[in-house]
């Protein structure tokens, strides 16, 4: 274990003082009200029971597939409203009933869209796992996984042990002994070269393009077709690189989202401040923010508004957009002209990532997709895929992961025909269908270059 400062025990890892209450139906919305604290943000449940219900929508992956009320939103609640009353002792976040409790939770935000008064267990979730780092320490399998952007500055060393494990059933077996990865999992392979930009596109219209971790690192198609079709609508295409005051000028920039989702939220925040700062000039002047990964940037939205980063996070999560949502906003308000041509393709079937899905960000892609002339295309009618970053590769969660995925994406996915598209906009979406259904799934923006005229 890597332990943390004992001291931080109770201590309020997230800025609980700008808790909403309200819902999140509108996808550019996502600046809080002001008022509340860690205890109040739990204490909104009304146990109205809607989380323990299976109708159609995104909430909640765990208790669809455990029938079990402790795995559904308001008995995580009940579990920690008696940690917090001191019911469960004194140190109630290393308790077995609240750690029973939370385990299954995958951070969806099903229930912050389609609770009653927007239970947020998701951000819940991360001051929870902050809480338990404070006191037994951090796994080291979570510190391995949420210093991933660290480690992918030696990315040809990398690389080359992510090929070995792999390949190998040995260190699959010892990876799973020692560290608690799945060995029935094969590991994200870094690509063989990272992102490179290219030059600022000539436009009249700036904007700045925010390259994740995984799209520079794993995946590099999808940045350079964004680059691409934001350059062929008129945009002056800038690549966010670090500021020249940053102390570490040379390793990319990254929103922190795997610290964050791990409960290491002083590293989630430092990651956000360099961010932040090489975004001054931009938000300053106003020229919109497009990113990639949907976890990522709806992450400066919500979640790093409670990181205590004052003016500059509020002005960031109202100009930064996924990049469908840029375009379609866009092109309503007729600032893009993008000349598209018929795809060959039959039809395209759509997974949204659960993120996108709890703040409505959907009808964005709807709109983008309709910009394609002739393409036919459905949407999965699915849950969380249950790979939610590094969860579905750890070993007590690897089965569960799937089962979350069998429940309704990964059997449509089988069932369309192979001449079929499959989109899906996030990373861990994407390896999961791979991986449960053996085909490989597209960002938009590859779909997009692919029908550029």
């Amino acid at each position: 274990m890597f332990m943390a400062n004992k001291g931080d025990f109770m201590k309020h890892h997230l800025d609980w003082s700008s808790y909403e209450t309200a819902g999140q139906g509108d996808a550019y919305a996502g600046i809080p009200a002001t008022g509340g604290d860690f205890a109040k943000a739990v204490a909104v449940c009304i146990s109205d029971k809607l989380c323990q219900r299976k109708p159609k929508g995104v909430m909640c992956p765990s208790f669809r597939i455990t029938d079990d009320v402790q795995q559904s939103p308001g008995g995580r609640v009940l579990a920690l409203k008696a940690a917090l009353n001191g019911e469960l002792g004194d140190q109630p976040f290393v308790h077995p009933q609240l750690t029973d409790a939370m385990d299954l939770c995958v951070g969806c935000k099903g229930c912050k869209r389609e609770c009653a008064n927007s239970v947020d267990m998701a951000a819940i979730k991360i001051e929870y796992q902050a809480q338990r780092n404070a006191i037994s320490g951090i796994p080291r399998r979570d510190w391995l996984f949420a210093n991933l952007p660290r480690w992918l500055q030696y990315r040809g060393l990398l690389t080359k042990l992510v090929a070995w494990r792999n390949q190998s059933p040995l260190l699959k077996n010892l990876g799973e002994r020692w560290l608690g990865i799945s060995a029935r999992r094969e590991l994200p392979q870094p690509a063989e070269a990272a992102y490179a930009a290219p030059p600022a596109a000539i436009g009249d219209k700036p904007v700045i393009l925010f390259v994740d971790t995984f799209a520079r690192h794993f995946e590099p198609e999808i940045a350079e077709a964004a680059h691409a079709v934001l350059a062929s609508a008129g945009y002056q295409v800038q690549v966010l690189s670090p500021a020249a005051t940053d102390d570490e000028p040379e390793r990319p920039l990254c929103c922190g989202r795997t610290w964050l989702s791990l409960g290491l939220v002083d590293d989630a925040r430092r990651e956000a401040a360099r961010m932040l700062e090489a975004l001054r000039p931009a938000l300053e002047s106003g020229i919109p923010v497009v990113g990639l990964e949907p976890s990522c940037i709806l992450s400066l939205r919500d979640e790093h508004l409670k990181l205590g980063l004052g003016e500059a996070a509020l002005a960031l999560a109202k100009q930064v957009y996924l990049f469908e949502e840029f375009i379609a906003r866009e092109h309503d308000r007729k600032n893009m002209t993008l000349n598209l041509k018929p795809v060959a393709l039959p039809k395209a079937l759509v997974h949204g990532h659960c993120h996108q899905k709890a703040v409505g960000a959907m009808k964005s892609l709807r709109k983008v997709l309709r910009l394609i002339p002739e393409l036919e295309f459905e949407f999965i009618e699915a849950s969380c895929c249950g790979m939610s970053g590094s969860f579905g590769l750890d070993a007590e969660h690897r089965d569960v992961s799937l089962q979350m995925a069998e429940a309704d994406l990964l059997p449509a996915v089988r069932a369309a025909g192979a001449d079929t598209a499959l989109l899906a906009n996030g990373f861990s979406c994407r390896h999961q269908i791979e991986e449960g259904a053996g085909r490989k799934p597209l960002h938009v923006a590859l779909l997009l270059k692919d029908a550029l005229v």
